[in-house]
């Protein structure tokens, strides 16, 4: 449906909409502003502390596809927790429970007595950014559902690096080429001089995921993260254990559900023991020697718990790094007060990666992506 556009923008500090709009715009919504203008004005028509009513005052401005419509469900039930989806068939519009979702507009002077005591009301974004910051492997189940949510509204960047093919650009070295086709067009005369430079091309990320014992806790999540980055940018997953299973393609599905049935299915060893050097050399010998690991950033999500031997683990490292662009190490460990890499299989690979980096909460997870689009 198209918003109106004889809405006026409203005055009302209406922050915590505006925030919204921004969440649906980096979930791939085209929010621009006079949407989010026509957004704020049906907004103020409406009573905002309503689930049913803000639903559609936002889908109706906000959603200008059927295919912006799942984004916008799966936003929206992020940012506002406790909203319960109205059913799309229903005429009538029900009274909804009440929702933890705190009125924005100012409250005009004089509507209640001066000893009336104000109910403190929440707003669900402070508990979105509550859970951005628990350690994963201590999620109920409730929390969980909701991290998928936000997990699902990530919008990882690929780092870049320089491309052979050259592009036209307005600095750079002369086009030979490009100049006599414009000399042949002008008659013969030098009219413009064109310029020409490398441009720039996405790099390849490849993502190594401990499934073992160890990392049952946060295997889930992990898996569901490298989904994302997956669905996002040309990346490569492969699970560590007692042996190397590559996952991409079960992780290519849409659906992160299927996505990871198929990954999970495809893993014989979860939950299982932790041969990183070995799984390490198998790695290097089929995938990364030919091509997969060359000029990539690769993450490895482990613990560091090594059963077989750490001088190993060390050996292939080192060839890790002289293959790759920039390896960095993500310890779920390493977030926790008071953590020290003293396992036998971090301090083997220490020396060899360029961060060691913690990976124990969604806040986490997030510097890694702003650490691998910096690379």
């Amino acid at each position: 449906m198209t918003p109106s556009t004889d809405l006026t923008p409203t005055t009302d500090p209406l922050v915590g909409l505006v925030g919204f709009a921004r969440a649906l715009r980096e979930a791939g919504l085209p929010c621009d502003p006079h949407r989010v203008q026509a957004y704020l004005a049906a907004a103020g028509e409406v009573d905002v502390a309503s689930p049913v009513q803000l639903y559609w005052a936002g889908r109706v401005t906000l959603c200008a596809d059927p295919d912006d419509l799942p984004r916008y469900d799966t936003a929206f039930e992020a940012w506002f927790r406790d909203t319960r989806r109205p059913p799309a068939t229903s005429t009538q519009v029900t009274e909804p429970t009440p929702s933890r979702i705190a009125a924005l507009t100012p409250t005009p002077a004089g509507s209640g007595s001066d000893d009336e005591e104000t109910p403190e009301l929440h707003v669900a974004a402070s508990d979105t950014e509550v859970l951005r910051q628990r350690d994963l492997s201590e999620l109920s189940d409730a929390e969980r559902e909701h991290l998928r949510s936000l997990l699902a509204l990530l919008h990882p960047v690929a780092p870049k690096r320089r491309a052979l093919r050259q592009a036209p650009n307005r600095r750079g070295d002369p086009d030979p080429r490009a100049t006599l086709r414009r000399m042949l067009r002008a008659g013969g005369e030098p009219v413009a001089l064109p310029r020409r430079r490398a441009g720039t091309r996405a790099r390849k990320v490849v993502l190594l995921v401990d499934v073992s014992g160890s990392m049952a806790p946060y295997a889930d999540a992990l898996l569901r993260f490298a989904h994302v980055v997956t669905r996002r940018m040309p990346a490569e997953v492969f699970t560590l254990g007692t042996r190397l299973t590559r996952i991409t393609r079960a992780l290519r599905q849409r659906d992160p559900e299927r996505a990871l049935s198929a990954a999970s299915r495809a893993v014989p060893d979860y939950s299982g023991g932790t041969r990183l050097g070995e799984t390490l050399r198998v790695f290097l010998d089929r995938w990364g020697q030919r091509g997969a690991a060359r000029r990539a950033v690769v993450v490895v999500f482990s613990d560091g718990w090594e059963r077989g031997d750490a001088a190993a683990l060390a050996e292939q490292m080192a060839r890790l790094r002289r293959l790759a662009h920039k390896v960095l190490w993500v310890n779920p460990h390493a977030g926790r007060a008071g953590y020290a890499p003293v396992q036998g299989g971090i301090v083997a690979v220490l020396p060899h990666v360029d961060r060691l980096l913690a990976g124990h909460s969604l806040a986490t997870l997030e510097r890694l992506l702003e650490e691998v689009r910096s690379a």
